[in-house]
């Protein structure tokens, strides 16, 4: 996603984000190396039974800082012991997955071998529960282009607006699984919770850009005297972070199935109402089945497409996933949802604004649509969300014309049987 500086600088002076950043822990923590040659490593998973319920750490679904946590059993430390002896593999990450009740462990691969061979092998080995490579992914982004001369206008077509006088998201949880974000910035709630699957650099956390501006488009502050408007502005945000950047600057990152698969998990056992996946890369076995335990929770799960606007790459390969492309890419797949994609204005770093482009907007702004008709309705489906959303739209003028972006306040008022969005009737 390029971006294109703006000459709008807030002062922050003495800002202190109130967001609580639990540290990763260290055995669940990728070495820099697996994440520089991921083609060296695989992701195994064994079974975790555990048997007494006095000891069961899986007792409870919270975090690796919390009492009665989920842990490897002996089960699964011995099988993950003996595979590693039989295949020569070095174990360099482990984190176990309650909501799976499995062990997933990272192996570094012996010198020599040959990938496809040793997973095969190790697909057909009883002890292992599911093996596949450390695969990558990228945040999805596409080229800057002109920006708009109304800085908001994606705001505008949305209607965003006049769907505020009946709903602003209040209540629903939103996780945003991306890089990290500035949790400091002047226009974002200061209450988000925040947690890093990639490192504990705090200041990196706060200097990435793709993450602050897909948190800005969703839950940026309206009406503080500064900046932007938030489509879903009174969300809970909850900003996991399983990606990073490739480059100093800029908003180019990477993730892999590691890093997205604990912070899917967290997303689930934090019961998020909505999980925005704003990226894609290659279809993946472990990270599919927890976006399907998320969604059989009740979690309304948005994925980005790529740049072909092809719906097959995860996450938008996964059915129940809402799939979600720029309006402006032109492509015509029936099944995915458009939202502006093109100079969508939002927030950046060290309290900075920025235009961007692609789907990974896109994404962040149908999920802050569906933060809107969540709050009105907590138990919406994503089937129920996406059809409000789709006959929202204006037809669009005749064939070969552009499609016409959802229209957050015709979609409040059809779901709440009202025939405006005005507050009162």
């Amino acid at each position: 996603m390029k971006l294109r500086r703006l000459g709008l600088l807030v002062a922050v002076a003495a800002l202190a984000a109130c967001a609580s950043q639990r540290a990763l822990h260290p055995s669940a923590e990728l070495p820099a190396a697996a994440r520089q040659s991921p083609q060296r490593y695989v992701v195994i998973t064994v079974r975790n039974p555990l048997n007494s319920p006095g000891t069961r750490a899986a007792s409870t679904p919270r975090g690796y800082d919390s009492a009665g946590l989920y842990m490897a059993g002996s089960v699964a430390r011995r099988s993950s012991r003996a595979l590693a002896a039989d295949y020569h593999l070095q174990v360099v990450s482990s984190w176990p997955i309650a909501l799976l009740g499995v062990h997933c462990l990272a192996y570094a691969l012996p010198d020599g071998a040959n990938p496809p061979q040793l997973l095969a092998r190790l697909a057909r080995d009883s002890r292992v529960e599911s093996a596949q490579p450390l695969l990558i992914f990228e945040t999805a982004s596409s080229g800057y282009n002109d920006p708009y001369a109304k800085l908001q206008l994606n705001v505008q077509q949305m209607a965003v607006g006049e769907a505020h006088g009946l709903s602003r998201g209040a209540s629903v949880r939103v996780a945003v699984i991306d890089t990290g974000a500035d949790v400091g910035h002047p226009d974002l709630p200061p209450n988000a919770v925040t947690r890093n699957f990639v490192d504990d650099d705090s200041r990196e956390f706060r200097e990435d850009a793709h993450g602050t501006a897909v948190a800005g488009v969703i839950a940026a502050i309206p009406n503080n005297g500064v900046g932007i408007v938030g489509i879903a502005p009174d969300v809970r945000l909850f900003i996991y972070k399983a990606c990073w950047r490739t480059a100093a600057a800029g908003t180019k990152a990477t993730c892999n199935s590691f890093t997205l698969a604990q912070a899917l998990s967290a997303a689930v056992e934090a019961h998020a109402d909505i999980i925005n996946l704003s990226l894609a890369g290659p279809i993946d076995p472990l990270l599919t089945r927890l976006v399907e335990s998320a969604v059989d929770a009740g979690i309304i799960v948005v994925g980005a497409v790529p740049a072909d606007g092809l719906r097959n790459s995860f996450p938008a390969n996964i059915p129940a996933v809402i799939a979600v492309d720029a309006i402006e890419a032109g492509h015509g797949d029936p099944t995915v949802l458009r939202a502006p994609g093109r100079d969508v204005l939002s927030l950046a770093p060290d309290g900075h604004y920025d235009f961007y482009s692609g789907s990974s907007l896109a994404t962040a702004e149908v999920s802050g649509l569906i933060a809107l008709l969540r709050a009105q309705r907590p138990r919406l489906t994503a089937h129920e969300a996406s059809a409000l959303l789709v006959d929202s739209a204006p037809a669009a003028a005749g064939p070969g014309s552009p499609a016409a972006a959802p229209n957050a306040c015709a979609a409040l008022a059809r779901l709440m049987h009202r025939s405006d969005c005005s507050a009162n009737r």
